[in-house]
């Protein structure tokens, strides 16, 4: 047990209910979604089916992995892994499937990554490169906890936003270092067995990384054990491999095998597709909500379809019962259009949502006017955000009766030891 549980964030009772699982998982207390998917068999030989059959049997899987998942939450024992195909093979075979004709994201690209000869919106083949993994202490204090959280940042995104505050990464395809899944995994091994109390994928954006993923996944439901020279590799992004971190190998298993809970940390500008993936392999999810609906999207990252997709898919957080938190980044000349609707949305549709109304924002990427990459059609978010802008919004924040109080402040709050 680590001293997460222990910290005073969790006497907010909206962070318990919301995190419930969560904790469950990072404490070692039940076991993570990939190891429940890995106990489901599935009859079919993944390499020579149809993808819509492959589709199919994930329909008719989820419904009995939402039952097993509930029992266990309610206490039951985990079944013994299935010793063949499970739930878990099956979502790696269903991503690689839609690698070949990509729609991992709304673009809907429909190239064939894996064939490499025409790339889409994210530029990417079918290979995924990490800018840096480490024990990152910036995420909010029910992630970062006493040891941080466990977070492997992917290159590239497939979206342009012009204040991006990873521009290096996000529109920097070749940055980093190219990663195959079990360099991946030794990665998130790594990270888990030094203390980390999840996994955190992000990025630029994850999505656009989901094969890789999903198969970096199925290889720790399957216990793997890095190779020496696939911890070599994993040590050439590690940010803070000159830290010392205690082997903290027995925090890391259930029941004696590799146990951690999956943050999928995205700007959700995600494919339903993707989303039934994720579904059954995610413990908690740390989604943006940046835009309102009018134009901005389009102006400040040139992306269609953004409200209708990011509303679309919070909502089926919400409705499938998942662990959740929103961030929400203030932005200058910004809060009547996108931070009033933003939290407006959430007031009406999941009011008991932990929502992060983020004071962070500064001029980055395009929008700098210190940066040799500035341009002048981003003046109006140039600048940091006013107190009044920020007043402004928390004041709406709270007339909403939002529980965006302790995810928006939480440095008051101390260890209860």
């Amino acid at each position: 047990m680590s001293d997460l549980p222990r910290l005073r964030i969790w006497e907010d009772p909206a962070i318990r209910r919301a995190l419930s699982w969560y904790v469950a998982v990072a404490e070692n207390y039940r076991p993570a979604k990939f190891r429940i998917a890995a106990t489901l068999p599935t009859p079919l030989d993944l390499a020579s089916s149809g993808e819509d059959a492959l589709w199919a049997e994930l329909d008719r899987l989820t419904p009995l992995f939402l039952e097993r998942w509930q029992a266990i939450r309610a206490g039951a024992p985990l079944p013994t892994p299935a010793p063949g195909p499970s739930l878990l093979e099956l979502c790696r075979a269903l991503a690689y499937r839609m690698l070949a004709h990509c729609n991992f994201c709304p673009w809907d690209c429909r190239v064939d990554r894996a064939a490499g000869t025409k790339l889409g919106a994210c530029r990417l083949t079918a290979g995924s490169r990490v800018s840096a993994h480490f024990h990152h202490t910036g995420e909010e204090l029910f992630y970062r906890g006493t040891q941080g959280s466990g977070t492997i940042f992917f290159t590239s995104c497939n979206m342009r936003c012009a204040f991006c505050q990873n521009g290096d990464i996000s529109t920097d395809k070749d940055n980093g270092v190219e990663a195959n899944p079990r360099v991946i995994a030794a990665m998130a091994w790594t990270l888990r067995r030094e203390g980390c109390h999840n996994i955190n994928w992000v990025g630029g954006e994850v999505v656009i990384h989901l094969h890789a993923i999903v198969d970096a996944i199925a290889l720790l439901g399957r216990d793997f054990t890095p190779r020496p020279a696939e911890l070599a590799r994993a040590r050439q992004t590690k940010a803070d491999r000159f830290f010392a971190f205690d082997e903290r190998s027995a925090a890391a298993t259930y029941n004696g095998r590799f146990n951690a809970p999956m943050l999928w940390n995205s700007n959700f500008f995600v494919t339903p597709e993707s989303m039934k993936i994720l579904r059954v392999l995610i413990d908690a999810w740390l989604p943006d909500f940046k835009f309102g609906p009018g134009r901005c999207a389009m102006s400040l990252a040139k992306t269609p379809w953004y409200w209708e997709t990011v509303t679309r898919n919070l909502a089926l957080l919400a409705e499938w019962g998942e662990d959740f938190t929103i961030r929400h980044l203030v932005m200058p000349n910004h809060v009547e259009c996108c931070t009033f609707p933003v939290l407006e949305w959430i007031a009406g549709n999941m009011p008991a949502a932990p929502v992060n109304v983020m004071a962070q924002y500064h001029p980055d990427n395009f929008c700098d006017p210190a940066s040799d990459k500035y341009r002048e059609q981003y003046a109006e978010i140039g600048r940091a955000p006013t107190s009044a802008e920020l007043a402004q919004s928390w004041r709406r924040a709270q007339e909403l009766g939002l529980a965006f109080e302790t995810a928006t402040f939480d440095g008051r709050y101390a260890i209860s030891l």
